[in-house]
């Protein structure tokens, strides 16, 4: 460094520190020879503290306002008075500004899944991770048990520490809640502080503070998890028995509109799940005849009727029985239904030509 450097270095007097990046934790103020100018003006801003080290011990620790560096009030002597020594004092003061402000959104989480025991499923593997924020509490411990002689310290350069910490806490904590599985959801929260609390004072030990501590997200393996689904799956089908029933009726009413199709199918294989669940049933029988098998079931046919030259309906078998009765629908009316070709007379569709029938009884036998 040359003779002009030195001599610029002498006359500087301000000592300040305004930060441009978003993830400098302590930052050492660079001075030629870390000599001090008596007089100087220093500048402590709101969310920093200046810690001072002079040779090689912590000196003083100012809170946020500006001081005018005097003899009388810092164990500092001005490098003017070193120039019989070829501006080198032999009284060495170095700087450092710690920044308190709170740093955000700094991630958490497991590497690997952490074994646990658990009431309903007996043992599962979790993951989790979250995010926490910190600040610096106490410059001085800080700068004496992580800083060191950094000039520069950065979040990155304990986020690593930090993370570890967190996650190897989090594992007892779960460990020891015994909280099942399922229930873990309602209770990130409880999780949160309680990990908060358990993990502070070894964070002071460092000379920060943990202030927020999240939970954000705690899974299972994605072979638990799609076991899981199958199980709510189920849960929400309900009653077996009665879905299985549910599924045969409408495959039969398909197979019955469409001869032939692929709904027949669908009929066959619902009728053999209803099978293989009776069969699978304490105590069932086992199907030993064509007797024991019920009859299908009535297709449900939906009849449309012509009246004043427009299509109506579709009317069931009952409704059009009751019409029958009531005159709306009379023998020569025309109707039609899905396994007609056309429409055609009542009377002679052959589903409803026997609603036609005369049921008057013959008269009775004459008295011999």
């Amino acid at each position: 460094m040359g003779i002009f450097d030195r001599l610029f270095g002498e006359f500087v007097d301000v000592i300040e520190w305004t930060d441009s990046s978003s993830d400098t934790l302590v930052y050492r103020f660079p001075r030629q020879g870390n000599a001090i100018k008596y007089g100087a003006k220093l500048t402590v801003r709101e969310g920093q503290v200046a810690v001072f080290v002079n040779e090689g011990q912590v000196a003083d620790v100012l809170e946020p306002g500006m001081y005018e560096l005097e003899t009388n009030n810092l164990p500092i002597l001005s490098s003017i008075q070193a120039w019989p020594h070829a501006f080198n004092s032999p009284f060495k003061a170095e700087v450092y500004f710690c920044n308190t402000r709170r740093f955000t959104d700094l991630k958490w989480g497991t590497r690997n899944p952490l074994m646990i025991r658990d009431p309903e499923f007996a043992m599962v593997r979790l993951r989790a991770f979250g995010s926490y924020v910190v600040r610096i509490s106490d410059g001085e411990r800080f700068l004496r048990e992580i800083v060191g002689t950094d000039g520069l310290f950065s979040v990155d350069e304990i986020s690593e520490q930090l993370r570890n910490l967190i996650a190897s806490r989090f594992a007892s904590v779960v460990a020891a809640a015994q909280i099942p599985v399922l229930d873990l959801a309602a209770n990130y929260e409880k999780l949160s502080d309680f990990i908060t609390a358990q993990i502070s004072p070894e964070f002071g030990e460092y000379g920060l503070e943990i202030t927020k501590l999240l939970v954000e997200n705690i899974s299972l393996p994605a072979d638990v998890e799609a076991a899981l689904d199958k199980r709510t799956s189920m849960g929400i089908i309900g009653d077996l028995d009665r879905y299985i029933k549910v599924q045969t009726g409408s495959a039969m009413q398909s197979a019955a509109e469409n001869p032939g199709g692929g709904a027949s199918d669908g009929m066959g294989m619902a009728v053999g799940m209803a099978a293989a669940t009776q069969m699978m049933r304490p105590g069932a029988p086992l199907a030993s005849s064509a007797a024991d098998v019920p009859p299908p079931l009535v297709p449900v046919i939906r009849v449309h009727v012509a009246r004043d030259g427009e299509s109506t309906g579709p009317f069931t078998l009952a409704q059009i029985n009751q019409q029958i009765e009531s005159g709306e629908v009379s023998a020569d009316t025309l109707v039609w239904y899905k396994s007609l070709g056309q429409w055609m007379r009542a009377d002679e569709a052959p589903t409803l030509s026997g609603l036609f029938d005369d049921d008057q009884p013959p008269p009775l036998p004459t008295t011999l």
